[in-house]
């Protein structure tokens, strides 16, 4: 992946002059109809493999939880921790300190730089240091006492799945936005452990809910960590998120491009296309026969501009897979009958580009058509 691909500004680019990657669409850095709300209906209703999808994003949230935990442990160290416990605390405040900010997880490991990566295993380092050990937890503060009380009766999976992730067609953002020291918006030490339990038991064990199809040795390895050595950190995933992030890009990705930056129709609105397309142009068939053998006058005959053209808009449409007035307004169709505004400025002009070239394929091929049905001389039978 390109350096422009990996840009780290969580800004939209002022203008793309190219078609966006894949990582650009996870970092939600796109727009319709080439952003990961529309990438997510893609996976869900065409490529049928949204778990893998919901996969990357469940290990994306697990992240987000891990850095909110240790930006709680700093704030907790440095403001909350009486003054005869920073004496105690001065070696995890110097980790803390020396970690940084946390990777943006949108993209995977391997196109990590090497100040990103140091600071990726120094968090995950620090995670299994502090795994087990309530001296770095955010709950032994003084004013993270009631999150404590509300964490110590809880385990993984109580009834009800207290850290089911939002619903991402909900379109809410999986991270935090408190602010403040308050208390009751800390992370809990268990929180993380819960998280990374419920991803494997939901995506990666055989037999499990929404499994996804990776490679045992990979599956076997991430589980002995888990379930052997406790660990709960985001670089256990880090294998598993890369073979996802691959397999996204090489099998769904261009498909989703197509779809979305080269047509702007779902396949049930193509297949109706398809269907009404042919009944149009035999009727209009049809009728331009009967209508030559009855040596119809030519002002009778051009009634057949009508069905003529609704045929051949409607044909052309499912073969470039494209409206081209739908597009020529700006809407590109997300599910059947349902449209979004397209905002993303390249893919608009590629699309307005298409639009006018099927336009001009749908008037040459129907003028054409109607001219020989209509000019045609006219028998008697």
């Amino acid at each position: 992946m390109s350096a422009m691909g990996r840009s780290s500004s969580p800004q939209f680019e002022a203008r793309r002059d190219r078609l966006p990657t894949l990582y650009e669409v996870l970092a939600r850095k796109t727009k319709p109809p080439v952003d990961l709300f529309s990438f997510y209906i893609y996976m869900r209703d065409q490529q049928r493999s949204v778990d893998y999808l919901d996969f990357w994003l469940d290990v994306s949230q697990h992240t987000s939880l891990c850095r909110h935990y240790v930006s709680e442990l700093r704030r907790s160290i440095l403001i909350e921790t009486p003054e005869l416990e920073k004496t105690s605390s001065k070696r995890s405040s110097y980790i803390l300190d020396q970690m940084g900010e946390v990777n943006d997880p949108a993209g995977p490991s391997t196109d990590l730089t090497s100040d990103e990566k140091v600071k990726d295993q120094n968090l995950s380092a620090f995670l299994r240091q502090d795994n087990g050990n309530s001296n770095h937890s955010p709950q032994s503060s003084l004013g993270s006492q009631r999150s404590a009380v509300r964490a110590s009766g809880d385990r993984a999976f109580p009834s009800g799945d207290r850290l089911t992730r939002p619903s991402f067609m909900s379109r809410i953002s999986p991270t935090r936005t408190d602010s403040g020291n308050s208390p009751r918006h800390a992370v809990a030490r268990a929180d993380i452990r819960a998280s990374a339990e419920k991803i494997l038991y939901t995506y990666l064990l055989p037999g499990s809910e929404r499994e996804v199809m990776l490679p045992h040795g990979i599956v076997q390895e991430i589980t002995r960590e888990i379930e052997e050595e406790g660990r709960d950190d985001p670089e256990v995933f880090d294998t598993a998120k890369d073979y996802t992030f691959q397999a996204m890009e090489r099998d769904a990705f261009p498909g989703f491009l197509r779809a979305k930056a080269l047509g702007n129709l779902v396949p049930p609105s193509l297949f109706l296309r398809l269907v009404f397309g042919l009944l149009a142009l035999t009727a209009a068939l049809w009728v331009g026969f009967a209508l030559i053998f009855l040596d119809a006058p030519k002002r009778t005959r051009a009634w057949e501009i009508l069905p003529f053209t609704i045929g051949v808009y409607l044909l052309s449409s499912h073969q470039y897979r494209l409206d081209p007035i739908l597009a020529l307004v700006g809407l590109s169709e997300y599910t059947f009958f349902n449209f979004q505004r397209i905002e993303e400025p390249y893919v608009r002009n590629l699309l307005n580009r298409r639009a006018l070239m099927v336009l001009l394929v749908t008037i040459a091929v129907g003028v054409a058509v109607i001219c020989l049905f209509i000019f045609v001389p006219g028998h008697h039978l």
